[in-house]
């Protein structure tokens, strides 16, 4: 019966607590292109929404992708344009570079 109370209690707290996350986060689209990419490079690797409920999580160079993975130019909508590169985001290598 505890675990029974506990599962519900924590399902309660992400039912709250979700929301409040998701709109703490910042968003590319508030920010001018130059402010975006600052955040990238202050950051290293920070998640930045991008417009309504999507998001990304940006990176500033390679060595902050998991292994596995290798990091490809990322633009994102700002404030003032449309395609703004802002740094990386990290990627699945293809096919022909896996052993």
């Amino acid at each position: 019966m505890k675990i029974a109370t506990f599962t519900a209690a924590a399902m309660a707290t992400s039912v709250l607590v979700g929301p409040a996350l998701a709109a703490g986060r910042a968003s590319t689209t508030t920010m001018s292109c130059a402010q975006a990419k600052a955040t990238v490079d202050r950051s290293g690797a920070v998640v930045l929404g991008t417009g309504g409920q999507t998001y990304d999580r940006f990176v500033r160079q390679g060595n902050f992708c998991p292994i596995g993975t290798f990091a490809r130019p990322a633009w994102a909508p700002t404030r003032d344009s449309a395609q703004c590169y802002i740094g990386y985001y990290c990627a699945s290598a293809p096919p022909f570079f896996r052993w």
